[in-house]
């Protein structure tokens, strides 16, 4: 068992928090060439480019691929969790902020300039019903399970 101080050399911790910093840092000078203001606040606020959820994953994914071998079960694991926060930054999470953008000029149009109600649709599908994703659960079991046969 090795003591919490070993936390002081894990590499792949280290690379996801420099991935994380240099993605936050990088939003407020991106910010500034496109809207033309610097914002600080960039650095603590989510979405964005670059994607500082993503750029954490995928550097611990590559560390973990690069000292446990790309062939490791570990690198694998990693990797299928890169790409579901990238699917989920990419799907849900923008979705949802521009459901938020709608609501907010449904919010400016009603309420403070007296605008009728627009009729474009939100995106309704985002989450999953619980039977879904118990689904997609037992699915994977299926899968894994008869790789696994085969395999071995």
């Amino acid at each position: 068992m090795h003591p919490i101080s070993g936390i002081l050399h894990n590499h792949v911790l280290y690379a996801a928090l420099i991935g994380w910093f240099m993605a936050q840092a990088l939003k407020i000078p991106i910010y500034y060439l496109v809207e033309g203001k610097w914002d600080w606040h960039r650095f603590h606020g989510s979405g964005g480019m670059p994607s500082s959820h993503t750029s954490m994953v995928v550097s611990a994914s590559i560390m973990l691929g690069a000292l446990n071998g790309f062939d490791s079960a570990l690198f694998a694991a990693a990797l299928v969790f890169s790409s579901v926060v990238m699917y989920d930054a990419t799907g849900v999470r923008r979705e949802t902020g521009r459901q938020a953008e709608i609501i907010n000029q449904i919010l400016q149009d009603v309420l403070i300039n007296g605008r009728p109600i627009s009729n474009v649709e939100l995106k309704e599908l985002i989450g999953h019903k619980p039977i879904e994703v118990a689904a997609g659960a037992i699915l994977g079991i299926l899968i894994a399970s008869v790789y696994l046969l085969i395999l071995f």
